[in-house]
């Protein structure tokens, strides 16, 4: 058996494959699932995806399986209260989320207002769950006019700070963000304080890739906090440093511009020297396409990446394990523009990884944060079990 030296985890960020028994208590209908949803348009092809097994994976009930996977597959249950990238993040690398992180379906309350106006010494505007690129065309000018900040939210737990380049420079708004991330914490820890800088006049405004998200700290121990320990690499690529609140990650590389950033820089990491993992969100499909309910833009996303993934498994070494899977789902093809609350798929694929293996459906995300551990011989307290003795071939 091949020695596992490098293990890179690829978060198709909103890879839903079906809805959850309890779809129905976080507000979606049976028949979410972001996979069946793509796999119709014209636009998608996924062969390398298909050759490793995502379509043989329980449940599934879409696309064509293969008749000889050559990776080993699952599907994996949520089990912590939430159906975001952080709850969901947090999940897959070994921390359950017994509550609810805080939404604010109306608005922050007054007090929370008033505390942050006077931490930034500057009118709040919007307050609202509102779009992203939306708000900024009805707020930007009272923004221009009044020096202050647009704040607003959305389905998922978070507060969003939002400002003109020109008026508040980037490194000022992140500041304004810092102060945020103080003030929301225990009752209304937010799962992220998001500064979404833009430029522009109106109506002519652009947000600029200079987002940075402000996450609380994981609630319990993390497959990166025992990689840590071991003193192994744990390189983030996308928001993964964001989202894990920078904590237990040795070098994050972030995304300038879109998925196929994302993957040229892990291809690239391919070509280096290091013992440990790269762990690797792709937020295009949630945040460019899920969303906006996009079917054809995920859809051609999906292509994109399995291209680029195929790539990837010309230049694995025989030590390199990839593993693919979500973090939520965001069915395009859904009322509405939330998340939706499905399973998603785990495909493993590697020399030391059995072929064709189907290991079936768990209970929770933390599999894979259990599993990544024992790869490395990690100890990490976990309420997922590692799936390590099933996947090695003989």
């Amino acid at each position: 058996m091949e020695k596992i030296k490098r293990v890179f985890v690829i978060v198709l960020d909103s890879l839903g494959i079906g809805a959850e028994p309890d779809a129905a208590d976080f507000g979606d209908g049976p028949a979410c699932h972001t996979l069946k949803s793509i796999v119709g348009s014209k636009q998608y092809s996924t062969p390398n995806l298909q050759q490793i097994g995502l379509f043989n994976i329980d449940g599934v009930g879409c696309g064509t399986p293969a008749a000889d996977p050559i990776g080993s597959f699952a599907r994996l249950r949520e089990l912590s209260r939430g159906k975001d990238t952080t709850t969901g993040h947090w999940e897959m690398a070994g921390v359950v989320s017994e509550r609810p992180m805080p939404t604010y379906p109306n608005g922050f309350p007054p007090e929370v207002i008033a505390k942050l106006e006077a931490a930034f010494g500057k009118k709040i505007l919007c307050n609202r769950p509102y779009s992203g690129t939306q708000v900024i065309l009805d707020y930007g000018r009272e923004q221009e006019e009044t020096g202050g900040l647009i704040v607003y939210t959305s389905a998922d737990s978070v507060l969003q700070i939002a400002a003109n380049e020109a008026d508040v420079p980037v490194e000022t708004l992140y500041g304004y963000c810092r102060k945020a991330r103080a003030i929301m914490q225990g009752e209304h820890g937010v799962g992220r304080i998001i500064a979404r800088p833009y430029i522009g006049q109106y109506p002519d405004y652009e947000r600029t890739p200079r987002r940075h998200d402000f996450s609380l700290d994981p609630t319990g121990d993390t497959m990166l906090d025992a990689l840590a320990r071991k003193g192994l690499a744990t390189i983030g690529v996308g928001k993964i440093a964001d989202i894990f609140a920078g904590r237990s990650v040795s070098r994050s590389l972030g995304i300038n511009r879109d998925n196929a950033d994302g993957m040229r820089k892990t291809l690239a990491l391919m070509d280096e020297a290091f013992t440990g993992l790269a762990f690797v969100n792709l937020v295009d499909f949630d945040m460019a396409y899920g969303h906006r309910r996009d079917i054809d833009g995920y859809a051609a996303a999906m292509t994109e990446f399995d291209a680029q993934f195929g790539a990837m498994m010309e230049k694995m070494q025989a030590g390199d394990v990839v593993m693919i899977t979500g973090d939520h789902g965001c069915d395009p093809g859904a009322p509405g523009t939330d998340h939706t609350r499905e399973y998603v798929p785990l495909l493993v694929y590697g020399k030391p990884i059995k072929q064709g293996a189907n290991l079936g459906t768990y209970p929770t995300f933390a599999m894979l944060g259990a599993t990544v551990a024992d790869m490395f011989g990690a100890p990490l307290t976990t309420k997922g079990e590692s799936l390590l003795p099933r996947l090695l071939a003989e």
